[in-house]
């Protein structure tokens, strides 16, 4: 038996060891939770316990698969394949697929992703002729997904007098509508999305007590990561399949709660202690990633919380760089500057790009640093940009692939019965679209149930449609009888997919048949890695077949596709949303400032404010070595610039872990007036930070405007219809300057001036913000 023990701290062993009853891991940032969860799984298994009655959940198939191999490691590939691990959605489909018939599903039902859904949605917004302005599909899905995870069913939803007092004030009545059609149009297909796949399981547990039973009985042992990132269905399903034998255990960090717009709820871990009043609570709190300084930072920060299971985070690393905050003019400079410091660490250091994360907190602030970064020939990535299965050839294959799995697919159908084209054009789609909502069907249906004449079409156009038909049927009728890959092979080449992306030499066509070529790929690849085991597990299937690579690709998350790209070296942007999960060198926090990090949409309610202040934890808890804090005085919105407060987040960082010299208003910075409603950044200890930090209310001039005049935040620009040729007058970035001409008639003018560095700048007035230094003379 391996001592595997031994490689754990003191927490971390209690933590593993104590598997009987209810209990909670608390895990700070950095303190080794997944080998504390892998290792409880792997010691389970040692004391004999069978590997298929432990249940473990995970938000990603990257870190299943990453516990996977780390048990397979303890304990032995042939105990760790029998544990059921995967995503809440992989492991639910899993079940639905054996229970799909109690529903009115079949077992090789559709999962819809998020474009499926928001076509099919946008479908029936079209229908129903209502103004797309006001009724987007991506909203409306938003809408739907929050009823579904809060077990809102559409006639519920209908029959509820709030929602419709809500959906008129925002004058969309016809929400409730969309959602009764959806859910519909879905069954018709029979398919599920993402939400359906949590909903049904529940449903599936409530309704059919036997089942329910069943499940009970098989897990003997529930662990759930990130338990504070669940939502309310999860949490109902996860406390019914526990009721048993009661040995669930969960794992998550209620400092890192930063998903309640996607209808994660904080209460489920806060609560944790009296849903379990005979609960065992193990608190990891040695930071094993960041350095002292970024640890007591982050501490520091997250104290402020009123809502929180108190712990206290360390770290025996060494206490590291203090964190540098980066005052800049504009958000220009701010990227700017943060590039020169990128410049600067790797040319000082042996550094790759790949060390280097830019964090902000809306996708919009991407743009400055990608234009920076590209002048200064550094390499990037942006994460969130269109995944590898959201392309557009990508989707086109994947379409044959689910209708040849479920020719009732409306949404695939439709994607492909005319790519490559064959002549169906769009007046033949919506005569089958009519009739198909006519007769509340689906398109197949009505394609095998009809005849030309029903269906007003020509011949000629029938004719077309019943090979399509035939085509798709052949290899529905054969989709068990040959493995995945086969199977994709003999489809892309029938359809003609191939010839049509191989006419023609174009970059674009080249890239897309390489793209199909890498899909095809994986799928071998899938083929390849197909076990024995799993074959057995699954009742009896040989061969590893296109549905089940289909449910596999169907489920991957964001995270799981960020993971491929993770080991390019390039400096990474994101989201701070996107960022949680991972971790680097150098982070770079920018655009601390008041309405944009904490956004303006949390000032109205601490418990919006507090999740600002965790989003912000996060952040800081990415970086191993060095974060960087940046905010810009002034900033560009809506095309016209706009003064900027920093953010009351750097306020509440301990001075003693800030490096300021880079701030020219320190006082400024630290000033009771920085924080607004909802928090307090003043305080006795900032307001003395000018005589604790000796640089900090030094006037340097920052490098990348040596030349420049500090702004001062007192600076208030005149009115341009005041503005003359030969005025003396301030602009806050160039300093001091004389009209020498203007042009072209208000609001429009623009003004050559001359500053006292030489330089001649044209400015747009009415963006100049110009004060006004010295009348004309008579």
């Amino acid at each position: 038996m391996v001592d595997f023990l031994k490689d754990l701290n003191e927490s971390q062993r209690n933590a593993v060891v104590n598997t009987e009853g209810p209990s909670l891991i608390i895990a700070g940032a950095g303190s080794g939770k997944t080998r504390t969860l892998t290792y409880r799984i792997a010691y389970l298994l040692q004391q004999g316990v069978r590997p298929s009655s432990v249940l473990a959940l995970t938000f990603t198939n990257k870190a299943a698969a990453e516990m996977m191999d780390r048990i397979a490691t303890l304990v032995g590939a042939d105990k760790a394949r029998q544990i059921w691990m995967g995503t809440f959605h992989s492991v639910f489909a899993r079940i639905l697929r054996q229970e799909a018939s109690l529903l009115g599903y079949t077992s090789r039902y559709t999962i819809y992703d998020t474009l499926d859904s928001k076509s099919l949605i946008a479908s029936i917004i079209k229908e129903m002729k209502l103004d797309t302005q006001l009724y987007k599909a991506s909203e409306i899905l938003t809408r739907i997904s929050s009823a579904k995870n809060n077990l809102i069913s559409w006639q519920a939803y209908l029959a509820d007098a709030r929602f419709k007092a809500m959906d008129e004030a925002s004058k969309r009545p016809m929400i409730g509508e969309i959602y009764a059609t959806y859910v519909r149009r879905c069954r018709k297909a029979d398919a599920m999305d993402f939400d359906d796949l949590l909903l049904n399981t529940y449903i599936l547990l409530r309704d059919f007590p036997d089942v329910l039973s069943r499940y009970q009985q098989k897990f003997n042992y529930l662990l759930v990561d990130e338990y504070q990132d669940t939502n309310y269905v999860q949490y109902l399903i996860v406390n019914k399949l526990a009721e048993r034998h009661r040995n669930l255990c969960v794992v998550g960090d209620d400092a890192q709660s930063i998903y309640s717009f996607r209808g994660a709820r904080i209460e489920n871990i806060l609560h944790f202690r009296t849903d379990y009043p005979d609960h065992k609570i193990f608190k990891l709190e040695q930071n094993y990633r960041s350095t002292q300084t970024i640890v007591n930072a982050a501490n520091s920060i997250i104290k402020k919380n009123k809502n929180q299971i108190q712990k206290v985070v360390f770290s025996n690393n060494e206490p590291g760089e203090k964190i540098k905050v980066i005052e800049s003019l504009s958000d220009y400079e701010e990227a700017f500057s943060i590039v020169q410091s990128i410049q600067s660490v790797l040319k000082s250091t042996n550094a790759s790009y790949s060390d280097f994360v830019i964090l902000y907190r809306t996708n919009a602030q991407s743009r400055i640093f990608e234009e920076s970064l590209r002048r200064a020939g550094i390499p990037y990535k942006i994460y969130g940009n269109l995944s590898f299965y959201q392309r557009k050839e990508i989707k086109d294959v994947l379409a044959y692939f689910k209708l040849v799995v479920n020719p009732h697919d409306d949404e695939a159908l439709k994607r492909v019965i005319n790519y490559p084209s064959r002549g169906i054009g769009d007046t033949t789609l919506s005569k089958i679209a009519t009739l198909a909502h006519q007769h509340d069907v689906s398109f197949w249906k009505v394609l095998t149930g009809t005849d030309p004449l029903a269906l007003g079409v020509n011949k000629g156009t029938w004719n077309k449609i019943m090979s399509f038909i035939d085509l798709i049927r052949h290899f529905s009728d054969v989709l068990f009888s040959v493995n995945a890959y086969e199977m994709a092979m003999q489809i892309v080449q029938a359809t003609g997919i191939l010839n049509d992306l191989k006419e023609g030499n174009q970059a674009e066509n080249i890239s897309r048949l390489e793209n199909v070529e890498e899909l095809l790929n994986s799928i071998r690849d899938a083929v390849e890695t197909f076990d024995e085991e799993e074959k057995e597990e699954e009742e009896g299937e040989q061969i590893f077949t296109l549905d089940r690579y289909l449910e596999k690709v169907s489920l991957l998350t964001d995270q799981d596709e960020k993971e491929e790209e993770k080991d390019k070296d390039r400096v990474t942007l994101m989201t701070v949303h996107s960022s949680k999960g991972l971790e680097y060198n150098y982070v770079y926090i920018a655009g601390l400032e008041e309405k944009l990090f904490p956004s303006q949409m949390s000032f109205s309610a601490l418990q919006d404010l507090e999740e600002e202040r965790r989003l912000f934890y996060v952040a800081l808890t990415r970086a191993r070595k060095k974060v960087v804090l940046s905010y810009a005085l002034s900033r560009y919105r809506w095309g016209m610039p706009e003064d900027c407060k920093p953010s009351r987040f750097i306020a509440e960082i301990d001075p003693l872990f800030l490096d300021l010299s880079q701030v020219q208003q320190a006082r400024y910075l630290f000033s009771p007036s920085a924080a607004t409603a909802g928090g307090r950044a003043g305080s006795e200890s900032f307001r003395s930070v000018s005589q604790r930090s000796p640089v900090a209310g030094r006037a340097t001039v920052s490098p990348s405007v040596n030349h420049h005049k500090i702004k001062d935040p007192s600076f208030v620009p005149d009115d341009p219809r005041l503005l003359r040729v030969g005025q003396t007058v301030e602009h806050q970035l160039f300093g001091r300057g004389v009209i020498l001409s203007m042009e072209g008639p208000m609001p429009d003018t623009k003004a050559i001036v001359q500053f006292e560095t030489g330089e001649e700048k044209k400015l747009l007035l009415k963006f100049a913000r110009l004060k006004i230094l010295s009348a004309l003379k008579e």
